[in-house]
């Protein structure tokens, strides 16, 4: 709605789209992250969920984008941005019980609640995000020449890095290098936070099928379908362009030769969602998503 009003100039679109996200500020959010449910006649938040999954994501994400888009003119944004992405620091980022992967977790019944080790394929729009925040799209070296690269924006860095190999992880650990709709982990007991100290994770993925880091995702059964969602993709697209390392090019070639090897039609003629990403015996489903263009 704000694109809308920059190219009619008629401003009663930005100020409807300002109406909302103001009744979200204005609700208080505990560390800058908010529940999934807002009531409409109210404008109060409805329920303690707390996730970067389905319901979640847009908001988050589109904090740091509506400040880049408007060239940077509503500071609001930066700030609201940098007050979740602290809280997600605090409240949201565990590690995996036996390679020290890096989880963005859930917290269902609120801050104060369990933590639960389940991520979304959408919460991987989060490692490309948190690049581009910490550059503002700039590549890091070009970004250093402007700026004073701080002890913040290398630990920035560095959790998009590490969320970046989670996702991918995804895509490694199922039979079709496809990755499923949800993942969930088994983490540490008890769970060890960003805030207790960052721990390494290996640098590669060992390719062994009886490999420890594979133990650590668990795929249930209603969550094994592949629905061609690009975050992963453009997650690596902004990694690369940032930090200038090949080896997200890499992985974004292995991720398409998956998708040509599994998803293509019998005439070639389309793309197809699939049902379940941890066999290669077939399950296509017959539908192609619309977000699958962008990718």
């Amino acid at each position: 709605m704000k694109y809308l009003s920059k190219l009619t100039g008629e401003k009663n679109y930005w100020d409807k789209a300002e109406r909302v996200m103001q009744a979200v500020d204005d609700n208080g959010a505990k560390d800058g992250l908010l529940p999934i449910f807002i009531h409409a006649n109210s404008g109060q938040f409805s329920g303690s969920n707390v996730r970067l999954g389905s319901r979640g994501d847009s908001y988050y994400e589109y904090l740091i984008k509506q400040y880049l888009q408007t060239n940077k003119e509503e500071p609001i944004y930066l700030s609201m941005w940098e007050d979740a992405l602290k809280g997600i620091q605090k409240h949201l980022i565990t590690y995996s019980e036996r390679a020290n992967l890096t989880i963005l977790g859930e917290r269902p019944n609120g801050l104060n609640g369990k933590l639960e080790p389940k991520m979304d394929h959408l919460v991987c729009f989060m490692p490309g995000t948190i690049a581009l925040g910490v550059t503002g799209g700039l590549s890091v070296g070009e970004f250093k020449k402007k700026e004073t690269w701080t002890a913040k924006h290398e630990e920035e860095m560095e959790l998009s890095r590490q969320l970046m190999k989670t996702c991918w992880g995804m895509y490694k650990v199922t039979a079709t290098g496809l990755a499923p709709e949800i993942a969930h982990f088994n983490l540490k007991n008890p769970p060890h936070m960003l805030n207790d100290g960052a721990l390494p994770s290996p640098d590669v993925f060992d390719e062994d099928p009886g490999a420890e880091w594979r133990k650590d995702y668990v795929i249930k059964p209603a969550d094994t379908h592949n629905l061609q969602r690009p975050e992963t993709v453009e997650s690596l697209f902004y990694m690369w362009r940032i930090t200038g390392d090949e080896m997200y090019r890499e992985w974004g070639w292995e991720m398409f030769e998956s998708f040509m090897r599994y998803t293509i039609t019998k005439d070639g003629s389309g793309f197809t969602s699939l049902g379940d990403v941890t066999t290669t015996d077939g399950s296509k489903r017959d539908n192609m998503e619309s977000f699958w263009l962008v990718c």
